[in-house]
């Protein structure tokens, strides 16, 4: 099996972003799939829109942690809040994707930096 990770325009391409270092990120292609052309989404605790995720900007434990079992990933802000649910992090084929990189001991929660 052979996954490859787009580059995913941050910014999109089709709101004006360019095709800069600054402006692209390799992406999950499942979560890329669902971002299209997003730039925020809605947070229900919130009860507003927020925007989405930034890579460049924004620091992956602010905004987000790990269940108790690591399969799903838990907005802790409003931004992560609506990432997760844009990208929709928690679906099941996500799910078992992280139950294949626990038993292979490979899981992001793993190391000590996520």
């Amino acid at each position: 099996m052979c996954v490859t990770f787009p580059l995913d325009h941050i910014f999109p391409k089709s709101r004006g972003g360019l095709a800069t270092l600054d402006n692209l990120a390799f992406a999950c292609p499942w979560c890329n799939g669902f971002k299209r052309d997003a730039m925020s989404d809605w947070d229900g605790t919130s009860e507003r829109r927020a925007r989405l995720f930034h890579p460049r900007i924004d620091v992956w434990k602010d905004h987000f942690r790990w269940s108790r079992n690591r399969l799903r990933i838990l907005g802790k802000t409003d931004i992560g809040r609506a990432t997760v649910r844009r990208l929709k992090m928690n679906a099941r084929e996500a799910q078992f994707v992280r139950s294949f990189l626990i038993a292979i001991r490979v899981h992001p929660a793993d190391d000590p930096d996520w």
